[in-house]
């Protein structure tokens, strides 16, 4: 079966001025809004998200036996209050929220705001009346990132992040209904030959769908062959190709206006560093010689002593001869 040919884009309002460098690759990148969306946010697709989520979570969870996508968009309690649009939300059949957040890179209090969003699933769980005793159903907040945290930017075997309500003194976990997964996918660097469990599969295909040309025979199994077949860009719409192509489009602006900004603020932290060593340098220079004329004033005051010293007694002993010869001239005459 051939694959579909993407068409041009005609002249219509959408595309008219709009032009989209060729896609290269053959899988869409799941660490885009549209790839990530596709691949895990889309009911001929929720099999993927169920397996991903029951690798992730089996330890704690058992088996997950479905999944609803429920609505992505949060509104706040008033008007005056904040929105939240998730990438993805669903619950299984107990009830339990799952939000599942793709971050592509660093910001300013991300983890503020994964417990910001742990909000929306408890107020809604929030029923009218008397009647309500305050039981909660478990909330999930699991961010895949594709970046590291600071501070344990060294520990490269550190990956996974499973964070809960703890108690500081016998690190037992207080409340267990609440809770969060971050995964560092640039510190999960194993090898096709190095992958042991079934979640190793799933982290290994996120992270290098962009990269693979076809399945490796390790990860011959249906739910990621159904992933590849899903994520082929020859196979997406037409809408979908521009959607996609749009997607990749902002982020490699949003990436040359990021690197151009950080060379421009190195360039100018470097010459403004410059500036600074050089006044360093002055400054040190100026002590150093400060500091060697003291050293030969010092050394000229000795020799000028020592000298004046020697002088003195050379004068003294000259003194003393003269006396001792005037003695004998005067003795000579008596």
């Amino acid at each position: 079966m051939k694959p579909k040919k993407i068409q041009k884009p005609t002249n219509t309002k959408r595309n008219k001025k709009m032009f989209y460098e060729p896609i290269c690759e053959k899988y869409i990148d799941p660490f885009t809004d549209f790839g990530f969306k596709k691949l895990f946010g889309e009911e001929c697709n929720k099999d993927l998200l169920l397996d991903f989520l029951n690798e992730l979570l089996f330890e704690e969870q058992g088996k997950i036996v479905s999944i609803s996508y429920l609505k992505s968009e949060q509104l706040g309690i008033t008007k005056y209050y904040r929105n939240a649009v998730f990438d993805i939300y669903c619950e299984n059949e107990k009830g339990e929220r799952f939000i599942v957040e793709l971050q592509q890179s660093d910001q300013p209090f991300f983890k503020d705001r994964t417990l910001y969003y742990s909000t929306f699933p408890i107020i809604e769980q929030v029923h009218k009346g008397k009647k309500w005793a305050y039981e909660l159903k478990a909330i999930y907040v699991i961010a895949i990132l594709d970046f590291v945290f600071d501070e344990d930017k060294h520990n490269h075997k550190k990956y996974r992040y499973d964070v809960k309500l703890t108690d500081i003194e016998t690190h037992k976990v207080f409340y267990d209904k609440l809770t969060f997964i971050y995964l560092e996918m640039p510190k999960f660097n194993k090898q096709v030959d190095e992958l042991k469990t079934r979640f190793d599969k799933w982290l290994y295909v996120i992270k290098n769908l962009t990269r693979l040309e076809y399945l490796p025979d390790k990860l011959r199994e249906v739910v990621f062959e159904k992933m590849l077949a899903a994520a082929e860009v020859a196979k997406l719409s037409r809408e979908e190709y521009f959607s996609y192509a749009e997607n990749i489009k902002v982020i490699r602006d949003n990436t040359n206006c990021f690197n151009y900004k950080l060379e421009k603020a190195i360039k100018k932290g470097v010459e403004k560093g410059i500036a600074e060593e050089v006044e360093k340098v002055k400054k040190v220079m100026e002590k150093e010689f400060i500091k060697e004329m003291k050293e030969k004033e010092e050394e000229l005051k000795k020799e000028i002593e020592e000298k004046t010293k020697k002088e003195f007694e050379a004068a003294k002993r000259e003194i003393e001869e003269l006396k001792c010869l005037l003695k004998k001239f005067t003795d000579e005459d008596k």
